[in-house]
């Protein structure tokens, strides 16, 4: 089971939830958040004083899958949130030890399968 954090432009979202709704990845928390990677400092002039806006708006999304979503996964963040620029973003893929689905008591692979709707 790994957790893959992505960072993303937010103005790609959208591309990348359908890119990942196609690729029938369904469970995932999105985070508005800021960041500074290599893109180039902004400098605003603020009340009379120049100021270098060195945060950028981004989105973080944590996406909880079993070993054989990773790919899947980690292909279709990569298609849908390129633009070929610098601040893309970046995706982590990290090792979880353990889950729980707190709902059912579900454990690991069984907590990060989509649940199954009954009529």
């Amino acid at each position: 089971m790994k957790l893959i954090r992505a960072i993303v432009r937010p103005e790609k979202l959208g591309d990348v939830l359908k890119a990942l709704f196609q690729a029938e990845v369904h469970g995932l928390t999105v985070t508005h958040v800021k960041g500074h990677g290599g893109e180039t400092e902004l400098v605003e002039t603020y009340r009379g004083t120049t100021v270098k806006m060195e945060l950028h708006d981004k989105v973080m999304l944590d996406i909880g899958v079993s070993d054989h979503f990773v790919e899947p996964t980690v292909q279709a963040i990569l298609q849908s949130a390129r633009t070929g620029e610098v601040g893309d973003g970046k995706i982590f893929v990290i090792p979880v030890e353990k889950i729980y689905r707190i709902r059912t008591g579900e454990e690991d692979e069984a907590a990060v399968t989509p649940v199954t709707v009954s009529p």
